[in-house]
């Protein structure tokens, strides 16, 4: 329950300070004193936009605290774990509004985001006023009503979850068969491609290899006249270096026994000598080697037109076209394999369709039921809100009955297959129309709080505020809708802003907002009211401006009950 609240510099607001109880507590005050302001406040608290308009004029920031006590709550306590807040039975969320927009919220001391503080909002208070009747009047939200009064929530939810699995794997086998029907599309040509590539037996650096040996057949003729010259001129002549270098080596043969320092020069002749030989001989040999070979040359030539030609499509490398190959290897293995997620894909898709219309038709049956419970109940609780002859019916739109799975899954919604819309008569002989274009803001009001009643012992939220609820009534309804609220406050925490006295009178406690001028400026305050004050307060209600005796005498008797 909400236990205090703090509001500082918010628009009229200086310094305002609520204790709140447990049960029902009244708020009153004349028109424009501010209650709605505190409203607002508390709307910010739970995570409601923000702006600097709010903040109080000439200062920099708005302060607005909440104190929140949950001895036994597991949906507060598990949703503040998960946010990593530490909790020990109470909560106090702090947020600063400045003059630029900027916001600091927190939450027993830890820095909380907008996004957190809605979510743990839905938690801690419900709050029904204009705003909320207006989400009565949207038939979208009748769904999660009539979900809420049938304890469907929970299979809802699951069944949203499925179906948020069964979008997301639509959407990836929409991406994949995109994929395959690109690739498809150029399969054909991969194809070619591989077995052209295929075809040629390409090895790594055979280009190279095969561009020198074409280099040697082009050239073989004259490399076979150069080496038989060099042959020739080192050995085989009369007057070949070999020759001369021997008769060299013979006449220092003489100088060495004249002197044999000179047996150096001769060693190094003889070294030299058995160079020139080895290289004569290796000359011969290549000699041998050298072929004159039309035929090879063509093949060669030929073999590098196929290598060049694939060079010129895959290259510019031959290492370029033998990477190519692997690429469309790659993908026509991904072609493949895509075809085999595809099948594995569509299989799960029509596994989960399945599970999701089973659900979806078991949630219907059950919504069906649950809306003939609601209709009974909100129109037993309308004639006791003196809406005696009001019928009430929760209308499924577009049932789909003996239509094929296939159907079903197309027209699915996260929510499930159904489609209703709350539908109203609120006299005898009138039809059923829908309640956003028959009810009056009596009528609403009436209708909100039935709805309210209904739903309060399985509820989970602790805190409800009501404000307008007495909107466009008065008298014995009045009483009755009194009653009503209080019957609520058994369940939950009420706070009441109200302007009759019917209402005001069942209070717990009241609490007064007024306005005042202090040192030229206008603020609103709030105070607790004893039982002196509240009978006072009563009577104004009673009786407007001039509050007269039998208006005090009537205020009693109303706080007596």
């Amino acid at each position: 329950m909400l236990v205090q609240l703090n509001i500082s510099d918010f628009a009229i607001i200086k310094d305002l300070e609520i204790t709140l109880r447990p049960g029902l507590n009244i708020l009153s005050g004349e028109t424009g004193a501010g209650k709605s302001i505190i409203i607002n406040a508390v709307n910010l608290i739970l995570g409601g936009r923000a702006s600097a308009d709010l903040i109080r004029s000439g200062c920099k920031e708005a302060r607005l605290e909440a104190l929140f006590s949950f001895p036994e709550n597991p949906l507060v306590a598990g949703a503040l774990s998960e946010m990593e807040i530490p909790f020990e039975g109470e909560l106090l969320i702090k947020r600063t509004v400045s003059g630029e927009g900027r916001n600091k919220i927190s939450a027993n001391g830890s820095i909380v985001t907008l996004q957190m503080l809605s979510r743990l909002s839905g938690l801690l208070i419900s709050i029904s006023g204009q705003h909320e009747n207006q989400v009565l009047l949207r038939p979208d939200n009748h769904l999660f009503l009539l979900d809420d009064f049938g304890g469907l929530n929970d299979m809802r939810a699951g069944l949203t979850e499925q179906f948020n699995l069964y979008q997301a794997l639509k959407e990836e086998i929409r991406h994949l068969k995109k994929q395959i029907h690109e690739i498809s599309e150029r399969q054909e040509l991969t194809r070619f491609q591989i077995e052209e590539i295929d075809e040629a037996c390409i090895t790594a650096g055979e280009d190279e290899v095969l561009t020198e040996e074409k280099r040697r057949l082009q050239h073989a003729e004259e490399m076979r006249e150069i080496v038989f010259e060099g042959y020739q001129g080192l050995y085989e002549r009369n007057d070949s270096v070999l020759a001369v270098l021997a008769q060299l080596t013979r006449r220092m043969e003489k100088g060495v026994e004249i002197d044999s320092s000179l047996s150096p020069i001769r060693d190094g002749l003889r070294e030299t000598e058995i160079t020139l030989e080895d290289i004569a001989y290796a000359l011969r040999d290549f000699q041998n080697k050298i072929r004159l070979d039309p035929e090879r040359l063509e093949k060669v030539e030929e073999r590098l037109e196929v290598l060049n030609r694939l060079k010129r499509k895959y290259g510019p490398g031959l290492a370029d076209v033998l990477n190519t190959r692997e690429r469309l290897g790659s993908m026509m293995y991904d072609m493949t394999e895509k075809g085999a997620r595809l099948k594995q894909l569509e299989q799960e898709q029509d596994r989960l369709a399945g599970e999701i219309v089973e659900q979806a038709q078991a949630l219907s049956g059950l919504r069906k039921k649950a809306a003939g419970r609601l209709e009974k109940a909100i129109e037993k609780e309308l004639k006791s809100l003196h809406m005696q002859s009001t019928r009430f019916e929760v209308m499924f739109e577009g049932e789909r009955q003996g239509e094929s799975e296939a159907e079903l899954i197309k027209h699915m919604r996260p929510e499930g297959l159904d489609h209703i819309e709350f539908m109203i008569s609120p006299n005898v002989g009138e039809e059923l129309r829908p309640l956003s274009k028959i009810a009056s803001g009596g009528e609403l009001s009436r209708i909100m709080l039935a709805i309210k009643t209904i739903l309060a012992q399985t509820a989970s939220v602790e805190t409800i505020i009501f404000d307008e609820v007495d909107s466009g009534i008065s008298g014995a309804t009045a009483e009755v809708v009194g009653d009503k609220v209080l019957a609520l406050s058994q369940y939950h925490q009420i706070i009441c802003i109200t302007h009759l006295p019917q209402i005001a009178s069942k209070g717990r406690v009241h609490f007064l907002v007024k306005k005042e001028v202090t040192a030229g400026r206008t603020q609103a305050v709030i105070s607790e009211l004893d039982d002196d004050a509240r009978v006072q307060e009563i009577g104004r209600l009673l009786g407007g401006k001039t509050i007269t005796g039998s208006a005090i005498a009537h205020a009693r008797e109303m706080l007596k009950g």
